[in-house]
């Protein structure tokens, strides 16, 4: 949690993008096999990355936003594993 414009966001994309490139100095390549640009950086290989990233509505469907986000949240923890890395933005906010 934080304040708007805090970068939250930017901080939950950045660590999936870095959980996908990196490749620890001293081991073979885990995911994409790049340096992640940090000083330091401790990340387990992942199986997969899920995301959920903003809001939409299937009111067509009678689905309302809050009712989308929680549909794909509960699809998201049903399909992961402990090693997954799910990223869940602005979640419940719909």
């Amino acid at each position: 949690t934080g304040a708007n414009t805090g970068g939250k966001s930017t901080l939950l994309r950045a660590t999936g993008a870095a959980c996908l490139a990196q490749r620890p100095s001293h081991m073979p390549p885990a995911q994409m096999g790049c340096y992640v640009p940090a000083a330091a950086a401790q990340l387990a290989p992942v199986d997969r990355i899920f995301t959920r990233i903003g809001a939409q509505d299937r009111i067509f469907r009678g689905e309302s936003t809050f009712a989308v986000e929680m549909l794909e949240a509960a699809s998201l923890l049903r399909h992961s594993t402990p090693a997954s890395l799910l990223v869940l933005d602005e979640l419940g906010r719909g």
